[in-house]
């Protein structure tokens, strides 16, 4: 059976795109979408910057056609700004808006915004209507489990969430005081899904990166889908590798360096277009380690594309990586 939001057929059991704060723009989308993702979702929009109309948050904006279906999601900590920003969201014609309850950093979560307002459930219940009210789109959420170990009350938040109008939730199994750190737990996710009061698709993340795993998760824990956050970063092909598995038993081959390189280029390419040299090539050096992870000996080839800001040598590099370790035979470590 399909899983829906709303009118949204997002077939039987779909992989979504987490959003991730300066890792989820259109040139990462892209290349997500071509592997498989089912769903995506921009980076995170602040309220306050985009009321501003501040020019880093007007450009999270941005969404193509060829995305689809695709959430916008936003996060703040004033309800009254938080309305506005859906009117706003909304002229841009997004299939869904999404509310970050989620973030754990310190400078949005100490505001009282994303994970934050896990500290205030009434808050975010009100803030979730309001928000609902203001627009004809469907509404959805990322959140946790709770604040810390003693506020784990994720079971209850999702039925009053879903009281007020949201129409899919996802929920990363860790408390914000965990950040990221050891194992999600997918027990409390598994709750939600198993209340008889929910309707609403429930989607689990949180260490999902291989077929194997979510084939597991999906069977122990029951829930409407995955959302595949840190897993695809540097690894857009993880979507096309958990299909494949989920489909057919099929564990598909890692990616060649030659694969590696051409969609690292191609990431590069897309980022130049999008956001212009200086950024790109700036904001391209978080990936290269992602993309070239495990390979032995790699340092000096790392060093200089994280270090570099001239675009040819950047090219070059690829090139050099390319023509050292494209015909290896060695280990991933």
């Amino acid at each position: 059976m399909s899983v829906k939001i709303r009118d949204i057929d997002l077939g039987e059991f779909p992989l979504l795109l987490a959003p991730m704060e300066d890792v989820s723009d259109p040139p990462f989308r892209a290349l997500c979408k071509r592997h498989g993702a089912d769903m995506m979702y921009t980076e995170f929009i602040s309220s306050e910057g985009l009321i501003r109309d501040a020019a880093k948050s007007v450009q999270k904006l941005d969404i193509y056609e060829y995305e689809r279906p695709i959430g916008i999601q936003i996060f703040g900590a004033d309800i009254e700004n938080m309305r506005k920003t859906t009117e706003i969201v909304e002229k841009t014609n997004p299939d869904v808006i999404d509310i970050n309850y989620g973030c754990p950093v310190k400078k949005v979560a100490c505001k009282g915004a994303g994970a934050g307002i896990l500290q205030d459930i009434p808050k975010m219940v009100e803030m979730t209507k309001e928000i609902v009210n203001a627009t004809h789109l469907p509404v959805t959420v990322k959140t946790r489990l709770g604040w810390d170990d003693n506020t784990k009350y994720i079971v209850e938040v999702a039925e009053r969430l879903q009281d007020v109008g949201i129409e899919a939730i996802a929920i990363h199994g860790r408390t914000r005081k965990q950040m990221y750190k050891g194992e999600a737990d997918w027990t409390l996710i598994a709750e939600v899904k198993n209340n008889p009061r929910m309707k609403i698709p429930v989607f689990g993340n949180g260490d999902i990166s291989s077929g194997e795993k979510a084939v597991e998760y999906r069977n122990k824990y029951g829930v409407d889908g995955i959302m595949i956050g840190r897993a695809a970063i540097g690894n857009p092909w993880v979507f096309d590798h958990i299909k494949a598995y989920m489909n057919n038993g099929e564990t598909l081959p890692t990616p060649t360096i030659k694969e590696r390189v051409a969609i690292t280029r191609e990431h590069l390419e897309l980022s130049l277009k999008w956001k212009g040299e200086i950024l790109a090539i700036n904001e391209m050096k978080r990936h290269y380690s992602n993309y070239f992870k495990g390979i032995p000996n790699f340092k000096e080839y790392r060093t200089s594309l994280v270090t570099s800001m001239d675009l040819q040598e950047v090219y070059d590099t690829l090139d050099t990586i390319e023509e050292k370790f494209g015909a290896g035979e060695f280990e991933l470590i």
